[in-house]
């Protein structure tokens, strides 16, 4: 391709909302244009990156025995009515009407309509295991886009989904899918981590993330420095903490504890480690048919992890609780304790048989010090927060953050969606049994910003060997000097008949202009045609180091295919 006749228009500005590298480069390069707010068109340059990752993706999951389908778009509602998702998902599930007033989705992903195309059509176990996936368009409908890519409303994903006759059979391709995520990733040049996650939205008994490291990752991992345990934050766990009460007694009994209301007003009060309070969290529990006070304990020096909270609760979502409503709820505002009454209460794992401790008395101006919760009949969860620090409750050993895009998940989702949508088929006895299933996402345009994240310098992109649009990119210093453009043409042609991708940089613009677009471009090699031609020579530039060699133009083109 020759970059006179290549729809790619570079621009020196960035958007004005773009704060991340691989939004500014992207648009700046001509990869990618907004058309409306999260929606985005791909240019040339960006449909060969796009393509490129399409085409890994696809040849791995082929190679793993998956059959690819391609669904709908448009989903009707009523699958989603179906499984108990289409209140539950919230705003960010499109819902339309057509001209006969039947209801659609546009599916942010395709549970409902892959279990709808497989039951009645699989019938046996013989026919299992099955595993089908597709690469295609989804809608989510943020309720703040950004990001470019990574946080857009309209994306290209790869959904697939496995239906099997057993739970163990499902981990077995469970497993296999996370080995296969590992070969894509690898093959995108991408350094990631493998962590265990929440499963949201989507349900299921366990899932993992497959999460890039970036700097400008949006997601907190837990690491342990010890071992290979990684974590999202939301679903991280920690060994427990270990508490030095050598030196604390307590008389058991309410303390007056006039206008103290936070944990830190209370530790300073009692001259007392935060390890010893009980800090209360009130939230507002919005169900699909009612509202609710519910209350979460924790140490005084944890934070409360509010998807570990939405999650055992089962609720739609959590808001803070005003003080309005906590004193219509009957308890007193900071000073509510875990004996209070009428309301539900969660408590922190780590809180279990603990003592002594100081909480809430729930009484206007009074703590109880010394409470135990030795045989206090709470419901006990994981609730808190990792902290840098953290021990690992694997090994022992130091958990650390860092940040991560997030770039694929795996689920085991089980029976939830055959059950749901009465999926079956008849078992080695000829019992009719719900499919076990998994569902296995990657989201491919997300991919496209995640390599330039990940890769990329002050000066633009630095593509991967197998996502880049073009391997080498040919510079004609001074297009009106006719051995320049005779030289780099014939090298330009010879070098695509043994199969490189090649740009030509043939366009009447200054030279630094040229360069500038190079580096924005990022393609892995850059040759110079210009002054040194005279005496034989040519430049090769490495766009990751931006280092140039000078190389006899009769060896060029084999240092180029050695490359």
């Amino acid at each position: 391709m020759k970059l006179s006749k290549l729809f790619a228009p570079t621009s020196k500005e960035a958007p004005k909302d773009a704060v991340l590298p691989s939004h500014i480069f992207l648009v700046r390069g001509g990869f990618i244009a907004q058309i409306g707010s999260g929606i985005y068109n791909y240019l040339p340059l960006g449909k060969m990156v796009l393509d490129n990752i399409r085409r890994i993706v696809k040849e791995e999951l082929d190679k793993a025995g998956n059959q690819e389908v391609l669904l709908g778009f448009v989903t009707p509602s009523q699958l989603w009515k179906e499984s108990g998702r289409y209140e539950r998902f919230g705003k960010e599930l499109l819902r339309f009407k057509d001209r006969k007033e039947n209801e659609f989705v546009l599916g942010p992903t395709h549970e409902e309509a892959m279990v709808d195309l497989v039951r009645n059509r699989v019938k046996s176990y013989k026919e299992l295991p099955l595993n089908l996936y597709q690469i295609h368009t989804k809608f989510r409908d943020e309720a703040r886009p950004r990001y470019g890519l990574l946080r857009g409303r309209e994306f290209i994903m790869k959904d697939g989904y496995s239906f099997h006759e057993s739970v163990e059979d499902m981990q077995r391709e469970y497993a296999l899918m996370e080995e296969t995520y590992g070969k894509i990733l690898d093959r995108l040049g991408l350094t990631y981590r493998v962590v265990e996650a929440d499963s949201g939205a989507i349900g299921g008994s366990g899932s993992k993330e497959f999460m890039v490291l970036a700097e400008n990752g949006e997601d907190d991992i837990v690491i342990c420095e010890g071992c290979d345990y990684a974590a999202n934050i939301e679903a991280a766990k920690r060994a427990a903490k270990v508490i030095d009460k050598s030196d604390v007694e307590m008389t058991p009994g309410p303390f007056h504890t006039p206008g103290v209301k936070t944990i830190e007003a209370l530790a300073e009060f009692f001259k007392i480690s935060e390890d010893f309070l009980v800090k209360a969290v009130a939230k507002k529990a919005i169900f699909e048919d009612h509202e609710e006070i519910v209350l979460f304990f924790v140490r005084g020096s944890d934070t409360l992890q509010e998807t570990k909270a939405l999650s055992v609760t089962g609720a739609l979502e959590l808001v803070d609780a005003t003080e309005a409503e906590l004193e219509a709820a009957g308890l007193v505002p900071g000073y509510i304790g875990p004996d209070a009454e009428n309301v539900t209460v969660y408590v922190d794992e780590e809180l279990r048989d603990e003592a002594p401790m100081i909480c809430g008395a729930n009484r206007e101006d009074y703590h109880y010090v010394g409470y135990d919760f030795k045989g206090k009949p709470f419901t006990y969860k994981d609730l808190i927060t990792v902290q840098e620090g953290d021990r690992c409750a694997k090994c022992g050993g130091k958990l650390t953050l860092t940040k991560g895009i997030e770039v694929g998940h795996i689920f085991q989702l089980g029976t939830k969606y055959s059950e749901a949508l009465g999926a079956t088929f008849l078992d080695r006895n000829g019992k009719a049994r719900p499919f076990v299933m998994g569902t296995y996402g990657i989201g491919v345009s997300r991919l496209v910003a995640v390599v330039i994240e990940q890769h990329h310098d002050e000066k633009g992109c630095i593509w991967t060997e197998e996502t880049t649009p073009f391997d080498i990119m040919i510079i004609i210093s001074n297009i009106k000097d006719e051995a320049q453009r005779t030289f780099a043409e014939t090298l330009y042609e010879k070098l695509q008949d043994a199969g490189k991708r090649v740009l030509l940089d043939d366009r009447s613009e200054r030279f630094g202009f040229k360069m500038s677009d190079f580096e924005l471009f990022g393609f892995p090699k850059g040759v110079i045609v210009g002054k040194g031609l005279k005496e034989g020579k040519v430049e090769i530039v490495d766009r990751k180091t931006l280092s140039k060699t000078a190389v006899d133009t009769e060896t060029v083109f084999d240092k180029l295919m050695e490359s």
